[in-house]
């Protein structure tokens, strides 16, 4: 690889990792952000709703915007909109304008994201699948070691420096994306023959808008659900509303020419679908844990920001030694038989979050976190893998973005699952009933691994 193309990876790399480092590092800022801005449970969660609902809709679109625009531009964009909103959000005035600010946030890294792989497919021909593998690094053990520089972030400059650490790293990639990223020739024939009614038609605007409404429609309506027992009813109707939305949603996403998310491919793909279904419940399983655990260390335990990210390191740690591991095994074998050790693993995890106690040793949270992550890194590779084998090859780019989508949805679901069980307040009560549940989630993913495998033995033995 051309010194130029490594600086080009250095770039693109530096800028992809914002957005899984900024949704890890909040995971330790909860306890901090409800006592900064006195909210409860509840209503700190939407600063992990908002920002998750927002990466889930700007990737798939602003994919599609370089396609139009260059993307060059987008990724050089989506750099000077993560600065701004990184610089503003510690300065929010309330927590509504953070919840802004987090989404524009959002919106800008997704932007990076979005093009970084494409970028690097097309300007690096060189060994190719070793720099989008070390992107991959980039992007998981962003994701991984979040909590633990959060943890320490947040113990020595408190909670505006989780945002404020973005800076150098946005700076360093613009000047490097801005000398390493070719500029791209312009397309007037394409540009100018799309009016902005045919821009629209092709993002999908009407099912973005009726995804979002019914989406945020339908949490709030949820949210209102919590361990009292007591339901409002004005939310109750909001909530109502969202599912209408959503089904119109359904309906305009079953007719349109463009659709926003190709809810026609499950049907068409079966084995496919059955992969995106597990992948949504390990991410609900696994962020129920990433933001639970933190919450329950500094809460219930009142262990400080900076222990809770060592403790959080071990996940991270764990993960990405068990990734090139995986990727081994996963080679010779498959993924079937690492994805069944997955889910025993987290079962495991689970019932050791159940067996724990009040006054259980604090390091013993370690062994959980273990489990968790050496199972995360099995997953990582190996529901990929099943992807792929899984879906045709003309089908790769729906089916990655199928695949993300499935991601965005058991994260969102992960936090409204944990807001609904703590309502206005965390408690142990709460956070063992969390475990039980992610034991019977990890239970039916050990069942459906375990199918998998079977099936697949029925078949080469027929053959």
């Amino acid at each position: 690889m051309s010194a130029r193309n490594r600086w080009l990876m250095i770039a693109v790399g530096l800028g992809i990792l914002l957005n899984p480092l900024n949704s890890s590092m909040i995971s330790v800022a909860l306890a901090k952000l409800q006592t900064e801005y006195q909210l409860d449970y509840t209503g700190v969660s939407w600063i992990i709703f908002s920002f998750y609902i927002a990466s889930a809709i700007a990737q798939p679109v602003m994919g599609r915007a370089s396609d139009l625009f260059g993307r060059r531009k987008i990724f050089l964009s989506g750099l000077v909109v993560a600065f701004i909103a990184s610089l503003l959000a510690p300065l929010s005035p309330s927590f509504g304008w953070l919840i802004v600010f987090r989404i524009v946030q959002s919106i800008g890294t997704s932007m990076m994201v979005a093009v970084g792989m494409a970028i690097v497919r097309i300007y690096i021909t060189d060994k190719q699948a070793a720099a989008l593998s070390m992107l991959s690094i980039f992007l998981s053990g962003a994701a991984a070691i979040g909590p633990f520089i959060g943890g320490v972030l947040i113990h020595w400059w408190d909670w505006p420096a989780i945002f404020f650490v973005n800076i150098p790293f946005a700076v360093a990639s613009f000047l490097l994306a801005w000398k390493t990223i070719p500029k791209e020739q312009p397309h007037p024939s394409h540009t100018s023959s799309l009016s902005i009614r045919n821009w629209l038609n092709l993002i999908d605007a009407s099912g973005i808008m009726l995804f979002t409404v019914g989406l945020v429609a339908l949490l709030v309506g949820l949210m209102s659900l919590d361990s009292s027992g007591q339901i409002s009813i004005s939310y109750c109707m909001v909530g109502i509303v969202g599912l209408v939305v959503l089904g119109a949603f359904v309906r305009h996403e079953l007719k349109a020419d463009s659709p926003f998310i190709p809810l026609r491919t499950f049907a068409q793909y079966p084995a496919m679908t059955w992969v995106n279904i597990q992948f949504l419940l390990v991410n609900i399983l696994f962020y129920s844990l990433f933001f639970g655990l933190p919450s329950y260390l500094q809460i219930v335990r009142h262990v400080s920001e900076f222990h809770t990210g060592i403790l959080m390191l071990s996940l991270g740690l764990c993960s990405l030694v068990a990734s090139p591991v995986a990727g081994r095994w996963i080679d010779k074998s498959g993924p079937r038989p690492a994805l069944f050790l997955s889910a025993i693993l987290m079962v495991l995890g689970s019932v050791w979050i159940v067996t724990l106690n009040e006054s259980s040793p604090v390091i013993s949270v370690s062994l959980a976190l273990t489990a968790f992550g050496i199972s995360n890194g099995l997953n990582s590779v190996g529901m990929q893998t099943a992807l792929f084998n899984s879906s045709p090859k003309e089908m790769i780019g729906v089916a990655s973005g199928l695949f993300n989508t499935s991601r965005y949805l058991g994260t969102i679901i992960s936090s409204l699952l944990t807001g609904v069980i703590m309502g206005g307040e965390f408690s142990f009560a709460g956070f063992r009933l969390l475990g039980i549940i992610l034991t019977v989630i990890a239970l039916t993913l050990v069942f459906m691994s375990w199918r998998r495998v079977q099936s697949v033995q029925l078949q080469e033995s027929k053959v």
